[in-house]
């Protein structure tokens, strides 16, 4: 088996279940590589990562707070991100935390469509992935296209902060 970030992972660990293995090497990133990581699997989308479709109505539930963030300047928007990544209790972060899992996934996937039109911060262009990002990439990458979109699902659910918790 090549050296992959699972592989590490497994070996420190008892877990050989490769989505939980994969989720816990994204939630050891650093914040900024977390949210690199996800423009990254979003950039890749249809290539090397199957595209999970977002559903138009998941996207109604989302819809005011994807028009607050794109209100804020662009520094607000990059801070509102790391905020949802570690779970700085915020009103923005406690309505991301009411969305459904599915909303939420919706929601990234919403938000790199903006990044990428250049309506919410984008990622500059000389922003590159640390290498332990991109172990966890190549890991993401060679998943079977379920065990991809639970990873994904994963990820954004664990962000925000759940004000019913």
């Amino acid at each position: 088996m090549a050296y992959s970030t699972v592989t590490t992972l497994n070996s420190q660990t008892t877990s050989i279940n490769p989505v939980e293995a994969t989720v816990n090497a994204i939630q050891r990133l650093t914040t900024d590589d977390q949210l690199g990581l996800l423009w990254t699997l979003y950039k890749n989308m249809g290539r090397s990562i199957t595209p999970a479709a977002p559903g138009a109505a998941r996207l109604q539930f989302a819809a005011g707070l994807l028009e607050q963030v794109q209100a804020m300047p662009h520094p607000l928007q990059l801070q509102f991100m790391r905020d949802l990544v570690e779970n700085n209790s915020t009103p923005e972060t406690r309505a991301y935390g009411v969305l459904t899992n599915n909303t939420k996934l919706a929601f990234w996937y919403q938000l790199a469509v903006l990044m990428d039109e250049g309506v919410v911060i984008p990622v500059p262009a000389y922003y590159k992935l640390s290498d332990v990002a991109l172990q966890v990439f190549g890991d993401i990458t060679r998943l079977e296209f379920g065990q991809q979109i639970t990873v994904m699902r994963q990820t954004v659910v664990a962000m925000g902060v759940d004000p019913l918790a």
